[in-house]
């Protein structure tokens, strides 16, 4: 019993480090090498609709945004 108990709390740990990881990277997931690329359902992404730029693009107008918000900020805690 005490090696399924370790085996899951291992499991949940390495599921819990890819959700973290997948989160801080802040990157859309991509597919594997055998997804739906190869089998021609590509051109139905709702998000894309077959366009890996349009997600590209978009990462840069997130970064951008996000850069222009942090210059508009002012860091109180810096005396001069």
């Amino acid at each position: 019993m005490t090696i399924f108990i370790f085996a899951f709390v291992a499991m949940l740990l390495v599921v819990a480090g890819m959700a973290i990881g997948a989160m801080v990277q802040n990157k859309p997931l991509k597919g594997s090498c055998g997804g739906l690329n190869n089998i021609g359902m590509k051109q139905d992404c709702s998000i894309c609709g077959g366009n890996d730029d349009k997600c590209e693009k978009e990462q840069e107008r997130q970064l951008q945004e996000k850069a222009a918000a942090e210059d508009l900020a002012y860091d109180a805690t810096k005396s001069k």
